[in-house]
């Protein structure tokens, strides 16, 4: 089957054609890829581009995953712990400029104990209108269902891999099947959840990246999120080269056709790649974007990318020139809270 025709099978899509298409090296195939996710993005969502504002309160973590710049052992990054109120205030800056889902992300920090999670939820949905997302790590699922209770709308969980033996090899002293039934039972008790893997990670095959997407499938996320891999100073793979855009904007443009009706975040970190990269992934079929709304002086030490400079503009200005940039591809600003398509 020639490569148009394969295009608009879209759910049909087997596993060799998934990996046949991320597989593309034609330069016209690719571009005939990406050009179909796109079409595809406009026929599910229209021109509506979702922005997701992040606060990203804590960078502490108990885990070593060994990518990661936050991993307990990187003694060299600078901790810290925003306060309740400097949380709300951002939260309030968010909504401000008429962003209508939050992201409440940090490390996995006991700190930020089932309470203090569930007065931040409870107040910031007592005074603003929004969503809420949560991305905090595997938490417990006592945990889980208190802050569904309490308000929150979603959970981003990344798998990772679905190759269990990278699994262990990204995250050491965790399980693979430890990981899935938190994600499993965060849909149980009625969380939209959001998760992905890294493109490009060491000893990753497109194999891997294929079964990456399948599983997303199989565990009927809600939003997809597939982000390159950038290299962390002060981590195992600080040396490793970074992951590429091509492979990046060919994954994105795969999930859209095979999942179809998910939100697909089109990440920062295609910014630390290319200049116009998140512009890129929307035109790859992706439909949402994370403004960055971390306060200085905490903004640049959440994750220390070795060419983390291009995304350290101040919250404001980063939120004005993505809008810019959304609006110049002929997208524009959705001004709903960008619920799941499923719960519709």
């Amino acid at each position: 089957m020639d490569i148009k025709n394969l295009l608009y099978r879209e759910n049909e899509l087997s596993r060799h054609d998934l990996i046949r298409l991320l597989s593309l090296e034609d330069p016209e195939e690719i571009k005939m890829l990406l050009f179909r996710a796109n079409e595809k993005r406009l026929e599910i969502f229209g021109r509506e581009v979702h922005l997701r504002g992040v606060i990203e309160f804590s960078n502490y973590c108990a885990r070593n995953c060994i990518y990661c710049s936050l991993r307990e052992e990187n003694i060299i990054i600078p901790r810290y712990r925003m306060t309740p109120d400097e949380i709300l205030e951002s939260a309030k800056t968010i909504y401000s400029k008429g962003i209508r889902t939050i992201v409440m992300q940090s490390g996995e920090d006991s700190f930020f104990d089932t309470d203090l999670i569930s007065y931040l939820i409870y107040s910031i949905k007592s005074r603003f209108d929004v969503a809420i997302t949560l991305c905090l790590g595997q938490r417990n699922f006592d945990e889980y269902k208190i802050w569904k209770i309490a308000g929150a709308d979603r959970y981003i969980l990344n798998h990772e891999s679905a190759n269990p033996d990278l699994y262990s090899l990204y995250h050491k002293k965790s399980k693979q099947e430890d990981r899935l039934s938190h994600l499993k039972f965060l849909k149980r008790v009625g969380f939209q959840v959001g998760s992905g893997n890294i493109v490009g990670l060491p000893d990753q095959t497109i194999e891997d990246i294929a079964d990456d997407i399948i599983l997303c499938r199989d565990l009927d996320i809600d939003m997809a999120s597939f982000s390159p891999f950038i290299p962390a100073p002060n981590t195992p793979y600080q040396n490793e080269n970074e992951g590429n855009l091509i492979l990046t904007l060919k994954t994105l443009a795969v999930v859209r056709l095979f999942l179809g009706r998910v939100h697909v975040h089109a990440p920062n970190e295609l910014d630390l790649i290319d200049k116009k990269g998140r512009e890129k992934g929307i035109s790859a079929g992706a439909n949402v974007v994370m403004p960055n709304f971390t306060p200085f002086p905490y903004r640049d030490n959440f994750k220390r990318y070795c060419r983390h400079s291009r995304i350290v503009e101040d919250p404001l200005s980063s939120h004005s020139m993505i809008k810019a940039r959304i609006e110049a591809l002929g997208n524009k600003i959705a001004d709903t809270k960008g619920h799941s398509l499923k719960s519709a």
